[in-house]
């Protein structure tokens, strides 16, 4: 990713839906004006789905997600339709591609079905309706021609209008802070940061705290103490790295608000209610109990990796049980979460708002409590009031804990 490219999580997501053959590969080329989908006259060409991150008009910046035929057939094309359906979990506004001399088939009124269900903005494009005298028209439905490009700039006008939030979206940190506030930022460097540059949500904490026009302050864990010693002025907040939260909690005085990056994404992606409570079954975790661990990233795995590692050994130096751990990267999120007595979430940079929200859904639906790398390190370590006190309404929830 350039310097100066919006990340993909922050980017709204368009999803191009749709039988083989209907045209889908062709809308996208037309919508995007570049040649990023394969066009063949041969049925499932795409077999994957295909992501290209991008800026479309009017709508700024953009994931154009191209998927599989949702009619594919044999054992290939089931797990390719599995794939087209879980991008669904991801899509701001899905673009249901439709052959106009076709119409609309069984498939496609399923997918229709799906993206209400899952309360997706969705708009039914019509292609190849240059084949046609009349084509069909109506609020949710539009009659375009990836050939002639007839209609485009119509489609991508509907596109745009789907995709407006009704509602701003939350900030990081920016609507904890004021102007010329002093924000310190703990951030160790270790094997698992990448080489001349932070992490992602380092970067983006950071800026938004400048769009707060407050001041940052960045600081290795071993620094901490004496930097706060020399500031001359009580910081409006320290975040750090959940991986040192005992050290950084001891050197910073109780009366300097505290928390992790782990912890502001847990608010900032979804429900960070829903993470503490989902932190109380820890304490009640038996022998033989299967904990999922799940990041939404892939990564090259270090030797004390914090997912499949660290926080393994220290549930089970916490809970004293003998636990069972399973693991899950990416896009890969499990369907049945029945054999799991907790979810353990990254805090999901790399994840969009929506993805988030639907596994937090998902464990919500199943019964499975769900928290986040902060919550549960913060409880560990016996400071999970201390780092979520500037959230009073979230803090009230843990007086019986």
């Amino acid at each position: 990713m350039g310097m100066n490219e919006t990340p993909s999580a922050e980017r709204t997501h368009i999803g191009f839906f749709g039988r083989r053959n209907a045209g889908k590969s062709s809308l996208v080329n037309a919508v995007t004006g570049q040649d990023l989908a394969i066009v063949s006259e041969v049925k499932g060409t795409t077999t994957d789905p295909v992501y290209k991150a991008m800026e479309l008009l009017p709508l700024g910046p953009v994931v154009i997600i191209d998927t599989p035929g949702i009619d594919d057939v044999g054992m290939l094309g089931e797990l390719r339709v599995r794939k087209a359906k879980q991008v669904l979990n991801k899509t701001d506004v899905a673009v249901l591609v439709v052959d106009a001399a076709a119409g609309k088939s069984g498939a496609d009124e399923e997918l229709i079905a799906l993206f209400k269900a899952k309360q997706v903005n969705f708009i039914v494009a019509y292609n190849k309706s240059d084949l046609l005298e009349t084509s069909p028209a109506g609020d949710t439905e539009i009659s375009v021609s990836a050939k002639t490009n007839a209609h485009i700039d119509d489609l991508k006008e509907r596109i745009a209008a789907l995709a407006v939030r009704e509602e701003p979206k939350l900030r990081i940190v920016g609507d904890l802070i004021g102007p010329e506030d002093f924000v310190v930022l703990v951030i160790p460097i270790d094997k698992a940061a990448p080489k001349g540059r932070l992490i992602l949500p380092q970067q983006q904490t950071i800026r938004d705290i400048l769009e707060a026009d407050a001041v940052t302050i960045v600081v290795k864990e071993f620094e901490l103490r004496a930097t706060l010693a020399q500031l001359g002025k009580k910081p409006a907040l320290v975040i750090t790295d959940s991986q040192v939260f005992a050290k950084v909690s001891a050197d910073t005085p109780q009366d300097v608000p505290l928390t992790s990056f782990s912890i502001l994404f847990a608010r900032y992606k979804g429900s960070l209610a829903q993470t503490v409570q989902g932190v109380k079954v820890l304490d009640a975790l038996a022998d033989g109990d299967q904990v999922l661990i799940a990041e939404g990233c892939t990564h090259h795995r270090q030797c004390d990796d914090i997912g499949t590692v660290k926080l393994p050994r220290w549930i089970k130096e916490y809970t004293g049980k003998h636990v069972t751990f399973a693991f899950t990267s990416g896009g890969e999120f499990p369907e049945d979460l029945g054999p799991y007595k907790l979810i353990v979430h990254c805090g999901g940079c790399m994840l969009n708002e929506r993805e988030m929200r639907y596994r937090q859904k998902c464990a919500q639906d199943q019964n499975v409590p769900m928290t986040n790398y902060g919550i549960i390190i913060a409880h560990i370590q016996g400071i999970l009031k201390r780092s979520i006190a500037m959230f009073p309404h979230i803090l009230s929830e843990l007086e019986d804990f």
